[in-house]
């Protein structure tokens, strides 16, 4: 059965990885409730490439 609510799976990725020039991506999978966060998600994660704490945005 499916799950009931407004809760959604969202993917995150690194934004300073591109601009970096190492070959791969950092992206993470995360779930955020739609109705209480309509813009797109920003959060602080680990980058195992770059090996620090960066910013990484929601991707459509």
């Amino acid at each position: 059965m499916a799950k009931k609510g407004n809760r959604v799976q969202v993917i995150l990725e690194c934004t300073e990885h591109k601009t970096s020039g190492l070959p791969g991506t950092s992206r993470y999978i995360s779930t955020k409730n739609k109705k209480n966060t309509p813009e797109r998600l920003e959060l602080k994660k680990f980058n195992p490439i770059m090996r620090k704490v960066t910013v990484h945005k929601e991707i459509k």
